[in-house]
Order: C-alpha cells, then structure tokens, then sequence
C-alpha cells in the first residue's frame, strides 16, 4: 500500500476508540471522504435528501461496526475497500427497505444543505463508479493542496504560496507571471522556479 493509503487506514482505525482523539479521527474520515461517497450514491439515481440520509447512516454504520464492513488494512487500498463497502450497504439498505433517518452522532451541519455541491456532483455523469472516482480524485488533489500549504506556512512560505496556489493546477499565462512577480518584488525567472518546484511537490503529495 502507499504512504496515503496507509494515513488513511490509521484514521479508520484510530476512529473505532471512544475518546477525544477517536472523535476527531472520526470527523477527518467522514468530512473528507463524504463527496466520492455522496457522488456514488448520487449516480445511482437516489434524491439528494435521500442521498445525504444514506451517506451520513453510512458513516455512522461504518464506524460502529467495522467488521461488519471487513475494515481490514491487509486487504488492500482503501479507495477499493471504500467502493466495496457503499455498494454493498447500499444492497443492504435496500432489501431492508428502511428509509435511515438522518443524523445519528454524526453530522454534516456545515455542508448539509450545500445544493451546489450536490448539484456538481451530480453533473459529473457517468457510471456511479466513475462519479467515485473523479469525486476522490478531487479529495485526493484538495487534500495534496492542504498539506502543501501546511509545509509552506511551516517554511515561512504562506504568502508565497497563497499567491501561486492558482498557478499549480493550471498554468498561468506571461502577464500573470508578470503581475504576481511584480506584487512578490521577485524576478520573473525565479517565480517560475518556485512555481515549478512547487508543482513537483504537488505531484509527490498526489502519489
């Protein structure tokens, strides 16, 4: 397994305890892995309040009975496990027919009536698996970003960062080197330096 995958099965496994630090872990796992699993279940057809009910039972069900689930790192990526265990619950809740209420002990208060993110994903189009993958890919991209930025503002860096952050996705154009240059008092050539390791730190961070 890759470095990422393992961070990610330390958070699953630290979020089965019951203190201070299970709680967060629980939050980090279901805060940002919430929109490849919302996105799946989107694409199979399912309402948007239907969809939020669905997703945060899942989390709750996840966390509370692990196994039921085979939370297990030995079996491999955790993007795969993750796929595996929407599909089936999404099985499970079917034959049972039992519409979940929303809440349990997790909630999703800050992003629960966000129309325009479930609007965009479900634009993604596609097989409800693709709608998984390009939503992960997305977490997968925010989360690189996050910890560059967090490596950056350790470095004394913040500013220089922020001011690229945009260049590092997309590639900017001669006048945007130029008016970020000017505004940094940094020569161009050595703006497109930092922009360009930058981007290689991205890369690793993705992989």
């Amino acid at each position: 397994m890759s470095r990422f995958d393992t961070t990610r099965w330390s958070v699953v496994l630290g979020a089965q305890g019951t203190g201070e630090d299970a709680r967060a872990a629980l939050e980090s796992l279901c805060l940002t892995y919430r929109p490849p699993v919302l996105a799946y279940i989107l694409s199979r057809g399912y309402a948007a309040d239907v969809a939020e009910d669905l997703t945060q039972s899942f989390f709750a069900r996840f966390i509370e009975r692990p196994q039921q689930f085979g939370a297990d790192p030995a079996r491999g990526r955790f993007r795969a496990f993750l796929l595996v265990a929407i599909k089936n619950f999404l099985i499970r809740s079917a034959e049972t027919a039992g519409r979940v209420k929303r809440g349990g002990h997790i909630r999703f208060e800050s992003v629960e009536t966000d129309t325009d993110e479930t609007d965009q994903l479900r634009a993604a189009g596609g097989s409800p698996e693709e709608a998984f993958d390009k939503a992960w890919a997305f977490v997968v991209i925010e989360s690189a970003l996050q910890r560059l930025r967090e490596e950056a503002c350790r470095a004394g860096k913040e500013e220089l960062f922020d001011r690229l952050q945009d260049f590092l996705i997309e590639a900017p154009d001669d006048d945007d080197y130029e008016r970020v240059a000017a505004g940094l008092g940094l020569r161009r050539n050595t703006l497109a330096v930092a922009v360009h390791r930058l981007r290689q730190r991205l890369r690793a961070l993705v992989h």
